[in-house]
């Protein structure tokens, strides 16, 4: 049986069980920690550092969805210094890549977008690389397009823990890091796809699509992967 844990949350007195993540009890308790890697569901990959948090008595920031609760623990989710590290990682992944929201289809549906717009970000620090980056339309049903790809893992964690084909995978080394198919074939000419669209529901931005879309009209359903995930077990 799990261990009972008191906490404090934004000085909040909250319960969890061991075993438990910081943004899980936030989640739990009504408390918002922005986040664009993490998904309930899906195993924790801590990738994106949008949902770092403060802990009482350390100096260093501590991402929400791997660092598991502990008894007495207090933590800070709303701060200038969080703000402004937030501020910087979306500052970055709009820089690395190509997103023009104006001509996607994700316009008005895009968790990147829509965090930019929460946060107040309205301009950009850094210089934009601008690579030259494909747009893979080798599936009959689906679209990959690398510019407006954030590395946030959920297609190759939904591929694996939910689907169980393993599909996707991220190779190469930051910033030239790409999501990839079947050791790089093109989407079209993998074996292993199902066709089963997961991935495309869980991609929080225009980077996964179904064809056939025109700007601002592709939604996604993500809960209905939560939903599967508890049903087969699979959910951490």
């Amino acid at each position: 049986m799990s261990e009972q844990i008191t906490m404090r949350i934004d000085g909040q007195v909250c319960t969890a069980k061991e075993g438990q993540t910081i943004i899980e009890v936030a989640q739990a308790n009504g408390r918002y920690i922005p986040s664009l890697c993490h998904m309930p569901g899906l195993s924790a990959d801590g990738c994106c550092r949008l949902c770092l948090v403060e802990v009482t008595g350390l100096n260093r920031l501590l991402p929400a969805c791997t660092t598991p609760v502990r008894n007495g623990m207090s933590v800070v989710t709303d701060s200038e210094r969080l703000n402004q590290n937030r501020l910087m990682a979306l500052e970055l992944l709009f820089s690395e890549r190509n997103h023009i929201c104006a001509v996607c289809v994700s316009n008005g549906h895009c968790e990147l977008q829509g965090l930019a717009q929460q946060l107040g970000l309205t301009h950009i620090h850094f210089t934009y690389n601008y690579p030259k980056l494909p747009v893979d339309v080798s599936h009959p049903r689906f679209v990959l397009d690398h510019n407006r790809c954030i590395l946030c893992a959920r297609c190759v964690r939904v591929c694996d823990e939910v689907e169980g084909a393993h599909v996707w995978d991220i190779a190469g080394r930051g910033i030239n890091s790409m999501l990839v198919s079947d050791l790089q074939r093109p989407w079209g000419e993998s074996q292993s796809c199902t066709s089963c669209g997961k991935c495309v529901q869980v991609c929080p931005t225009g980077a996964l699509v179904e064809k056939g879309h025109a700007v601002e009209e592709m939604t996604k359903r993500n809960a209905v992967v939560t939903q599967l995930a508890i049903k087969r077990g699979t959910h951490p």
